[in-house]
């Protein structure tokens, strides 16, 4: 797709959420002809298919194109996995990311910022996206597996193909995503050699890194293999912090045309928690989750056949106005906040601790460097294909300083 399609305030602002909205007043469960899948776009129902694994699997490899290298890449890619076989591998893992891992890392997140910031430190225009949304978390997430920094340019190269969804339309069919899958191919296949070997250096050499944390998690006897521990660690670097990526260009591009929010976070910085929230919820990254229906279902009135393909709609259930009162309007005080960007039940979002810390620690140093912080043109947004993920691929700021 071209990116000249995806520019501008429109797009983000207006388009995508009155998309949503529309969806939403079609009822909670619609068939798309189209695509061939189910919709299911509100609130209770979304919660309902997203707690049951049972009748709503989130194993799709029966649905979708086959791929020699994505089947290497899903062993030990836990998001797309059942019971049993998921509380396995979440157990181990939860062992080696722990919480105390997570509330250790703010030191060195504050560190990485406080110098990708002071790389522009001279300018007085830069592109945000570039400076510090991506290599950030990228960074942060790399050096919690231990792997070496001059590699860190490489993962960001490789999640920039991944999710870009240049090979994409709006709303592809099964022929985009075979494409796709063919084009990204290379990349996977390259991915996936290089986190074999590093984990086997590992093994033979471990570290206080969490991939060796990994490597010694043991659950009923039982241990991660090579080739699990690679979807793990792939997920991990590279789908976890595209996450952070997003969440950091959308909170600016959100709170750009909102100053009073902006002056009062400056105010007092213990808001933001309650204001990234929002911003997740006004503009989930991931706004669809797939789903296979294991076997006939009736839901919102629909039935459903076995093996039918189901979207949950995170961002039309985040809209939802028997949910959420006043739904379409951004209040950065909102509270309670039950939002769905992170998902639900035993797949909620493993990386959401590290996202939100690492959103809350950038925000607050953007916002104690510079005594403003705008975008010159709307016209010079690039965002991300909204088929993949919600965000901006290219957000050129001007700021001031104090």
């Amino acid at each position: 797709m071209s990116t000249d399609q995806l520019t501008g305030d429109a797009f983000l602002l207006e388009a995508l959420p009155e998309r949503w909205r529309s969806l939403r007043e079609k009822g909670p469960v619609r068939y798309d002809e189209a695509q061939g899948v189910w919709q299911v776009l509100d609130h209770q129902t979304v919660s309902t298919v997203l707690a049951d694994p049972a009748a709503y699997s989130s194993d799709l490899s029966s649905l979708a194109p086959t791929q020699a290298d994505f089947e290497t890449f899903t062993q030990g890619n836990f998001v797309g996995m059942d019971p049993p076989e998921h509380r396995k591998l979440r157990t181990l893992v939860s062992q080696a990311f722990t919480p105390r891992v997570v509330h250790g890392l703010q030191p060195r997140i504050e560190a990485v910022c406080a110098r990708l910031l002071d790389a522009v430190a001279e300018q007085d225009r830069f592109d945000l996206v570039d400076a510090l949304a991506y290599p950030l978390p990228i960074i942060v997430i790399a050096e919690l597996l231990g792997i070496p920094a001059e590699e860190h340019r490489q993962f960001q190269e490789w999640a920039s193909i991944l999710f870009g969804g240049d090979q994409l339309g709006e709303a592809p069919d099964m022929a985009d995503l075979e494409r796709a899958l063919e084009a990204i191919a290379p990349t996977v296949r390259e991915m996936n050699g290089y986190m074999l070997e590093y984990i086997r250096a590992r093994r033979a050499d471990p570290g206080d890194d969490l991939t060796s944390r990994l490597i010694a998690a043991e659950v009923d006897g039982v241990r991660l293999e090579d080739q699990e521990m690679v979807g793990f660690v792939a997920l991990l670097l590279v789908a976890g912090h595209i996450t952070t990526t997003a969440l950091l260009g959308n909170a600016v591009v959100t709170f750009d045309r909102r100053p009073g929010d902006v002056a009062a976070l400056r105010a007092d910085p213990d808001l933001l928690p309650t204001a990234i929230e929002e911003v997740l919820r006004w503009l989930p990254p991931f706004p669809e989750l797939g789903r296979r229906v294991s076997r006939p279902v009736v839901l919102g009135g629909c039935e459903l056949p076995a093996d039918a393909l189901l979207m949950a709609n995170l961002g039309a259930a985040n809209r939802d106005p028997a949910r959420f009162e006043s739904p379409d309007v951004f209040d950065a005080a909102r509270q309670p906040n039950p939002h769905l960007t992170f998902g639900h039940g035993i797949h909620f979002c493993f990386g959401a601790p590290l996202a939100r810390l690492e959103g809350r620690i950038a925000l607050r140093m953007l916002n104690e460097r510079f005594r403003t912080l705008a975008i010159p043109s709307y016209d010079d947004i690039v965002f991300q294909n909204p088929a993949v993920i919600v965000g901006v691929r290219h957000l050129p700021v001007e700021v001031s300083r104090f």
